[in-house]
């Protein structure tokens, strides 16, 4: 599923990116989504991904 269609990301690749445990912060500049062609829509679907990666239940669902 997409996550970002500004940046064309999908799930799997935003789990790729939390499990390097960066911060969401991070992530988002990581990712591209800081960019002035990215509307934003998804920063909280990757403040979630990050904080469920941070507890481990990105490995128990994968």
């Amino acid at each position: 599923m997409y996550i970002c269609l500004c940046k064309g990301l999908t799930e799997s690749d935003i789990q790729r990116a939390v499990q390097s445990d960066q911060t969401p912060e991070a992530l988002t500049t990581a990712l591209g989504l800081d960019d002035d062609d990215c509307c934003g829509r998804c920063a909280g679907n990757i403040d979630q991904l990050a904080a469920c990666a941070a507890t481990g239940c990105l490995q128990a669902a994968g």
